[in-house]
């Protein structure tokens, strides 16, 4: 090493020590009210250390909850002890109250203020944040939809010291079942009334669903970003023409705005196929599930024609020319309809709608998105995974409840749609496609 690297080194050492020299050399010194505090603070600490980490920060944080709550009484109340005459709020005691820790409901006594003057009460923001049982359903819903009975729910809780656990309750089994119930009726609701007007919707999938002994119909939205989104929830099937046409008709009251071109990719029913146009008009484009589309043609064959029948579907359905496409499927329709007439058949039903995003243009990743009803499905599995452990089904109000609280934690799960940056190009599609909408009309098909 020569003797200017050593220099640097060294120089480079010298200075590193000046500036951690004043750090070094610095006392310590606390004012004399905290130091106090903190030294309380620490003797309670040490006081529950050996419930474990959890109970002893439990113990400290009541404490600090309810010094917090003082300051905001002396904030509206000013220094106990002090008269003053132009006070706003007056002192008025303490009462029983509670709030939310670790999944449970402690209680405390919580001070009370009342303007000057008259017997209106002050809210404390503190203790109201602190009380917000939102919080307390929150997690038990979360542990729920985990798969945590709600007879087990309190034995899974983490440990807060046996003096707060002696006197916490909500984790009866009664309790964490009709907080669950109310919390995921809530969800329900929510889901159910949120508005849809301040998006740019740009594709739609809808499909049905078993789910407990109930058939279900659920709606998932993609919006000009690429974010998924649940929209709705009802009971019944996607064949039932009634039930489609409030769905969507609730859909539209609540916001969602086709202008400009939307794309619904759906399962294939006819109740939907009629239904979307008849509520949307125009603007509306329908694409059929491939996947579902292969399924029928493939359930009206033997075993032994499955293979190449299948090839043959997704040879045609891979041909980015959408005039082609539909002259190798009619083909495939000509091949089957002297041995499995209902294959045949069921090829034809609708064979332009699964065409629709090949006239489109759409292609690479966006197409593995649109192709089939496979991100509504994929929210689904999240739906009956959340609920693996219910054993009976009461009614139908009960599964909804399930399964829009299994939608509200499938949106937290959820990452934008592969190919979302060609949304744009899709939306333009779309824009074009409903400004000339004979592109789209089904060609004539020939025996």
């Amino acid at each position: 090493m020569t003797d200017k690297h050593m220099d640097e080194n060294n120089a480079g050492r010298e200075v590193g020590e000046r500036r951690l020299a004043p750090v070094e050399d610095m006392p310590m010194v606390l004012p004399a009210n905290l130091a106090g505090e903190v030294d309380e603070l620490t003797g309670r600490f040490a006081e529950h250390i050996g419930e474990g980490l959890m109970a002893a920060s439990v113990a400290i944080g009541l404490d600090v909850l309810g010094q917090m709550m003082q300051t905001e009484v002396a904030g509206l109340a000013g220094p106990k002890g002090r008269h003053d005459a132009d006070r706003t709020h007056v002192r008025h005691g303490t009462e029983a109250g509670s709030v939310v820790l670790g999944g449970r409901k402690v209680p405390i006594r919580r001070p009370r203020v009342r303007a000057a003057g008259d017997a209106s009460e002050a809210t404390l923001e503190t203790y109201q944040v602190a009380h917000a049982e939102d919080l307390l359903a929150e997690h038990m819903v979360g542990a729920i939809l985990a798969g945590l009975s709600t007879r087990r729910y309190g034995a899974a809780l983490e440990p807060v010291g046996a003096a707060v656990e002696a006197e916490a309750t909500g984790t009866s089994k009664s309790s964490v079942s009709r907080r669950f119930v109310n919390a995921t009726a809530d969800q329900f609701v929510s889901l159910m009334s949120r508005r849809l007007d301040d998006e740019r919707w740009v594709i739609m999938f809808i499909d049905g669903f078993t789910f407990g002994d109930h058939m279900l119909v659920a709606a998932l939205g993609v919006t000009a970003d690429g974010t998924k989104v649940p929209l709705a929830v009802a009971e019944g099937t996607t064949e039932n023409k009634v039930l489609v046409t409030r769905l969507l008709a609730d859909l539209q009251d609540r916001g969602l705005d086709v202008t400009g071109g939307v794309l619904f990719v759906v399962d294939g029913s006819k109740a939907l196929t009629k239904g979307i146009p008849t509520v949307f008009g125009d603007n509306a484009v329908i694409h059929r599930c491939r996947v579902h589309k292969e399924r029928n043609v493939i359930g009206h064959l033997p075993d032994a024609e499955h293979v190449w029948v299948r090839r043959k579907l997704r040879q045609g359905w891979a041909n980015p020319d959408p005039a082609a496409a539909h002259t190798e499927l009619e083909a495939l329709a000509r091949a089957l309809e002297r041995k499995h007439p209902g294959a045949a058949a069921s090829l034809r039903e609708g064979l332009a709608e699964t065409l629709t995003v090949t006239r489109l243009g759409v292609d690479g990743a966006l197409l593995k998105t649109v192709f089939s009803t496979n991100p509504v499905e994929s929210m689904i599995e999240i739906i009956r995974e959340h609920a693996s452990n219910v054993k009976r089904w009461r009614d139908g109000e009960m599964t909804l409840r399930w399964a829009a609280a299994g939608m509200e934690s499938a949106r937290s799960q959820f990452r934008r749609v592969k190919g979302y940056r060609q949304l744009p190009q899709l939306a333009a599609a779309l824009k074009a496609a409903t400004t000339d909408k004979p592109e789209l009309a089904e060609p004539r098909i020939t025996a």
